[in-house]
């Protein structure tokens, strides 16, 4: 079972970027509603992958990457900047929403401008790193 979950965690780590893309396009087109579902989807997908990594990485410790050369330089510079980003999206995300449901949507817009870019990558690398892990190096 534990097996799954560097699988479970690139599948939620994928579908919160489409949540997040999503949203960003429903707002550009005025859809305030179904911006806020996507926007909360995307928050709860992502938390259900911080509780699956945290419990893998528990049980089962880290991954060791075995490529070499230009592969583990690219591997190296991806997984530091994810990890450096990753550590600020909780913190962005939640005061971003939190404008957003208290109709600071001022302030919530200038937050959204850093907060979007900076959770997509982080949401892509995720899938990224997963990759390279698990089937390009294996």
């Amino acid at each position: 079972m534990i097996d799954v979950l560097p699988t479970l965690n690139a599948l939620l780590n994928f579908t919160s970027a489409v949540f997040l893309f999503l949203g960003r396009k429903k707002i550009q087109r005025g859809n305030k509603e179904r911006h806020k579902t996507l926007m909360l989807s995307a928050f709860l997908t992502s938390i259900l992958f911080f509780i699956s990594y945290i419990t893998y990485h528990f049980l089962r410790g880290s991954t060791k990457f075995s490529g070499t050369g230009f592969a583990r330089t690219f591997y190296v510079f991806v997984l530091t900047s994810h990890t450096v980003l990753a550590t600020a999206i909780p913190f962005l995300a939640c005061i971003t929403l939190y404008f957003g449901w208290k109709g600071r949507f001022s302030s919530h817009q200038k937050l959204a401008r850093w907060t979007f870019p900076i959770w997509l990558y982080v949401s892509v690398t995720g899938v990224i790193i997963y990759v390279m892990l698990y089937h390009w190096f294996r």
